[in-house]
C-alpha cells in the first residue's frame, strides 16, 4: 500500500488533522513541538459516492472501499538537514513515503505557539523545502563521488553521472528535482536514492474554523506558491475536523453547512492524495459485495485482474467491461449489455477510472 506522509512545521496541525483522518488514531496532539517523534501510520478508506450507487443497483450486501496510508511525521525545523530537532530521523522518515502532504499553518492563535514565532506561510513552506532539499543535496554529491571512478569506464554509471550534476545544478539554484523535466530514463537512474524533493507534493492549507468556506489571505499565499510548481492546494481546518469526531454522525452536516461548506476538508484532501500518487479506481459489483479496487495509472487489464488474485492475472482470457457513467444510466448489467455498452476488453486494455469490471480466467 502507498504511503502518503504528512509534513511541516512543528505545531501546525499535522498530529491533530492525522488523528481525524484515522479517526481512532493514537497520535499526541499537544502544544510544543517534538510532540510526535516515532511515525505514526493510519489506513484511510478513500471516499467514493460511486460506491453507494452500485451497491443499490446491485443490491450488495456491503461495500468495501479502497485505502491509502498515511504516516504522521514530526516536525522538520530550520537546521533538520544537519540533525536539528532530530532532523536525519525525521528525513529519513519523508524518504520512506510516496508522496508528501505539506501541512501550512494559516491560522491565527495565540494559545498555539509557532515555532518561528509569527505566523508566515511562505516562510514556512521555504523552510521545509530548503531543508529537504539541502538533504537531498548531500545525498547527491555523496552519489557522485562514488559514481565518479566507475564512470571512467562503465557507460551506465556515465550516464547517471549526467542526470546527477543536472539534479546538483537544480539544487543549488533551489529548485526541487519534481520540477524538473527529467525522461523516463534519467528517473530510473536515480530512482533508488529516494530523493525528497522528487516525490510529488500537495499542500493541506490549516485554517482556523471561519475560514473554512472562502480561506484567507495566507491561503492565497500558498496557492500562488503551489501554481508556480502546479501543485494542488486543499483547504482544512483540523479545528473544525477535532470537533467533528467528538459530534454525533447526524449532527455533523449540520454543523458545517453552518460553517458555509457541503463537507470537511479531509474528503477531498484524501481523494487529492490518492490522485497525486498515481492511483486509479476500478470496481466490482454483485450482490455479495460493492468493492472499490486500487490500481496504477495505466496499468493493463490483467494487472487489475491480479489485484483481486494472482490466478486471475495468471489465467487471464478477457474483462467484461462498462463505464461506470454507462452502467448507472442504463439501470442495470442487463440493460447495459442489452445496449451494446459492455465490452469484451482483452491483454492489451488499460484500465480506465470508473470502469466496472468482471473478468474470465482459466484456472
Amino acid at each position: 500500500m502507498l504511503q502518503a506522509g504528512i509534513v511541516g512545521l512543528p505545531n501546525v496541525g499535522k498530529s491533530t488533522l492525522f488523528n481525524a483522518l484515522v479517526a481512532n488514531a493514537k497520535a499526541d496532539a499537544a502544544n510544543f513541538p517534538f510532540c510526535t517523534i516515532e511515525p505514526n501510520v493510519g489506513v484511510v478508506a478513500v471516499p467514493d459516492d460511486r460506491l453507494k450507487v452500485l451497491c443499490d443497483l446491485s443490491k450488495s450486501a456491503q461495500i468495501v472501499p479502497t485505502r491509502i496510508e498515511f504516516v504522521d511525521i514530526a516536525g522538520l525545523v530550520k537546521g533538520a538537514s544537519q540533525g536539528e530537532g532530530l532532523g536525519n530521523q525525521f528525513l529519513s522518515h519523508i524518504r520512506e513515503v510516496d508522496a508528501i502532504v505539506h501541512v501550512v499553518r494559516c491560522f491565527e492563535n495565540d494559545d498555539i505557539i509557532h515555532v518561528a514565532g509569527s505566523v508566515d506561510p511562505l516562510r514556512d513552506i521555504e523552510i521545509i523545502d530548503l531543508e529537504l532539499g539541502l538533504a537531498d543535496l548531500s545525498q547527491i554529491e555523496r552519489r557522485i563521488e562514488r559514481t565518479r571512478k566507475q564512470a571512467r569506464a562503465n557507460k551506465d554509471a556515465q550516464a547517471e553521472m549526467i542526470v546527477l550534476e543536472r539534479l546538483r545544478a537544480a539544487l543549488d539554484e533551489g529548485k526541487s528535482v519534481r520540477q524538473m523535466d527529467l525522461e523516463n530514463e534519467e528517473k530510473t537512474l536515480i530512482q533508488g536514492l529516494g530523493l525528497l524533493t522528487a516525490k510529488p507534493i500537495i499542500y493541506a492549507a490549516n485554517v482556523a474554523e471561519d475560514d473554512l468556506a472562502a480561506g484567507n489571505a495566507w491561503v492565497e499565499q500558498v496557492r500562488q506558491l503551489a501554481a508556480q510548481e502546479q501543485a494542488q492546494v486543499v483547504v482544512v481546518s483540523a479545528q473544525v475536523e477535532s470537533e467533528l469526531l467528538d459530534l454525533p454522525a447526524a449532527d455533523r452536516t449540520d454543523f458545517l453547512e453552518a460553517l458555509g461548506v457541503e463537507e470537511s476538508g479531509l474528503k477531498p484532501l484524501i481523494r487529492a492524495t490518492y490522485t497525486l500518487l498515481g492511483l486509479r479506481t476500478y470496481f466490482t459489483t454483485g450482490p455479495k459485495e460493492t468493492r472499490a479496487w486500487t490500481i496504477e495509472a495505466g496499468m493493463l487489464a490483467p494487472q487489475a485482474a491480479g489485484k483481486i488474485h494472482t490466478d486471475f492475472e495468471r489465467g487471464f482470457i478477457r474483462a467484461e467491461t462498462v463505464a461506470y457513467d454507462d452502467l448507472v444510466v442504463s439501470g442495470s448489467m442487463g440493460a447495459a449489455k442489452e445496449k451494446g455498452l459492455i465490452r469484451s476488453e482483452g491483454k492489451e486494455y488499460v484500465v480506465k477510472e470508473g470502469d466496472v469490471m468482471e473478468f474470465r480466467f482459466n484456472v
